[in-house]
């Protein structure tokens, strides 16, 4: 699985509008096959700031997302609402997906 996090700091006049902005992008992203997760989050501590979570299945499935169209689309508009390059972890991991955390389980 190819596991990715990636924060998006965005200009401020841009920030109430950014989620409706990658509202196609995100939906292409998550129809793609090897999609596993694409989710996004808004920082607690940088009202400005978004957050990225999202997985493929293979090094393949990462590939073929980069050449999507969807993917041109959004790389072309973005650089307009960005106000630094965004900062990415990107790493090949074991598994196919979310696992349980065991430390914490719902009580009765």
């Amino acid at each position: 699985m190819i596991f990715i996090v990636v924060k998006f700091t965005i200009r401020p006049e841009h920030t109430d509008e950014w989620l409706s902005r990658v509202d196609e992008f995100t939906q292409a992203t998550r129809n793609e096959p090897g999609n596993l997760f694409f989710e996004w989050s808004k920082s607690v501590d940088n009202p400005n700031q978004f957050v990225l979570v999202e997985a493929f299945a293979s090094g393949q499935a990462g590939e073929e997302h980069v050449k999507s169209d969807h993917f041109k689309t959004a790389m072309a508009w973005m650089p307009d609402l960005v106000a630094e390059t965004p900062e990415i972890i990107h790493v090949d991991t074991p598994g196919d997906g979310w696992s349980r955390m065991a430390e914490i389980q719902p009580r009765g």
